[in-house]
């Protein structure tokens, strides 16, 4: 398995809590003069254009408040896209270099209220921690409380390039009948990549992304393989389930689509993720290899093989190519 795909960023199995297609916003901010508040979470890679500037001054890539004159300091609130769990964040000061703050904390609470009522119960997540310009600053958070809403404070002020807050999101599954058929993959039902082997023109985590794809760039696409075997995807369903019916989604994808796919699956109590892989190629096969088409939706019920209630799935893909949906229906599991 030595092909597997090692990350920078130690927090890229967990989902970005804070994206927009998830319906996260930034609600307030107590300045954001140089730079709006909205390009704190703004999926894309922050970037730097250097004769770019605006009414205010030089524009910037992100979230940027004036000088402070006065004592305190400048935050924002961010109301995540659903309620979960965080593992980590990354506060990227990414082009900032002599406007970024010094230090930063993050305070985090839940709340119903888009703005949270100055009553609420904020927590914090991450101590005042000192930055650097121009850098990732990857911080873990091991509480394993479930969350609405963050609060960056920024000390004294300056600029932020984005915020990305990994975590899982925390569906109250309590209030789901057990008969009801859902996608247990969405990751709106807390379902997750977890590892691939590679993703070199699209992320593994397009794959159960909400609605269809935009275009090819909003799916799992893999490089052109040159040597033997095939690519492949591990994901975590929201919760463990029968599947009853699969849809491979391979929209945009016309040239470069796979030829065939096929999924294996298993119940796994106590994953490991440096050996999942390894271990999946001993899964069960729930889908076996099944021809594919370009850019269409493609439904499978009478050939997915009863395996029992499953949590985990490795989507294999022959030989490689970009899949832009995976959807997994079925009903879940106490």
């Amino acid at each position: 398995m030595s092909d597997i795909k090692i990350e920078a960023n130690p927090f890229h199995h967990w989902v970005n809590l804070a994206q927009p297609r998830l319906g996260a916003r930034v609600v307030y901010t107590t300045d954001d003069f140089f730079a709006a508040k909205e390009r704190l979470i703004d999926p894309a890679d922050p970037v730097f254009i250097a004769d770019r500037f605006d009414d205010n001054g030089k524009w910037m890539d992100g979230w940027e408040s004036r000088r402070r004159r006065v004592p305190g300091h400048d935050h924002c609130i961010i109301q995540l896209g659903a309620a979960g769990i965080i593992h980590g964040v990354d506060i990227d000061t990414t082009h900032f270099t002599g406007n970024y703050p010094p230090a930063a904390s993050i305070e985090a609470c839940t709340s119903d209220e888009v703005i949270p009522a100055d009553a609420a119960e904020w927590q914090e997540i991450v101590a005042n921690t000192g930055l650097a310009g121009d850098a990732h600053h990857y911080l873990t958070i091991d509480n394993g409380e479930r969350y609405t809403h963050l609060r960056l404070n920024i000390y004294p002020d300056g600029g932020i390039a984005r915020l990305r807050v990994y975590g899982q999101i925390q569906p109250e599954w309590d209030r789901y009948d057990a008969a009801q058929n859902i996608d247990l993959l969405a990751m709106t039902n807390g379902g997750r990549a977890i590892v691939c082997n590679d993703e070199h023109f699209g992320s593994m985590h397009n794959l159960n992304a909400p609605g269809r794809g935009v275009n090819m760039g909003d799916g799992w696409e893999t490089r052109r393989r040159r040597e033997p075997g095939n690519d492949w995807v591990i994901l975590a369903l929201g919760h463990s389930g029968e599947i009853d019916s699969i849809e491979i989604d391979t929209a945009y994808f016309k040239g470069n689509y796979p030829d065939r796919a096929s999924i294996q699956a298993a119940r796994v109590y106590s994953p490991d993720i440096a050996s999942i892989a390894t271990q999946s190629l001993n899964w069960d096969t729930l889908l076996p290899e099944v021809k594919l088409e370009m850019d269409a939706r493609q439904e499978f019920r009478e050939q997915i093989c009863s395996i029992g209630a499953i949590n985990y799935v490795r989507l294999n893909i022959f030989p490689d190519g970009g899949v832009s949906r995976l959807r997994m229906f079925g009903r879940i599991s106490r």
